[in-house]
């Protein structure tokens, strides 16, 4: 498995589990947030309405007409202010998920890597023992070819034998 390319049932999965995500959004997420978004509106055009039957009523009283309309602005910038550090907060929130999920990753991949790194260095050391073992035994065969090369092994084997039970006692 390559860590650029993923495999092609992971891309499967992936798609699934995007599916599912967006039909339980589609189907109980975005209504929501239309219907908070079209309440807000709703409000907006209420308070735009309240400001028109006042700039009517007190059409004679210039001054307190630009009261009111400040009022209505001001208003409005509130509402968008809001609207606008919902939004933000939102796209923060999106961030430090997907920073923390890019880390599970991570750190998903490094085991990974880690775990195969030590089976590779398993496998390596398995066939230098066996390579070994193989060159040792090709070695003694040959050196052990005639009489005399095997009685002076013999030889030496049972005296580092004698020597080292010497030791031990």
């Amino acid at each position: 498995m390559s860590l650029i390319t993923p495999d092609f049932g992971l891309l499967v999965w992936m798609t699934l589990i995007f599916g599912i995500v967006f039909f339980v959004l589609a189907k109980w997420g975005f209504p929501m947030i239309t219907d908070s978004v079209q309440k807000r509106a709703d409000r907006i055009n209420e308070s735009i309405a309240k400001a028109r039957e006042a700039e009517e009523k007190l059409r004679n009283l210039a001054s307190e007409q630009e009261a009111l309309v400040e009022k209505a602005r001001k208003e409005q910038a509130a509402i968008l202010k809001e609207a606008a550090s919902s939004r933000d907060a939102m796209i923060e929130q999106a961030k430090v998920q997907a920073r923390d999920e890019a880390a599970k990753i991570l750190d998903q991949a490094k085991v990974q890597i880690a775990a195969e790194k030590e089976s590779a260095l398993r496998d390596v050391r398995k066939e230098v023992a066996v390579l070994s073992v193989a060159v040792a035994e090709k070695v003694l065969r040959k050196d052990l070819e005639n009489d005399a090369s095997r009685d002076e092994l013999l030889g030496r084997l049972v005296d580092e034998l004698s020597s080292s039970k010497d030791l031990n006692s």
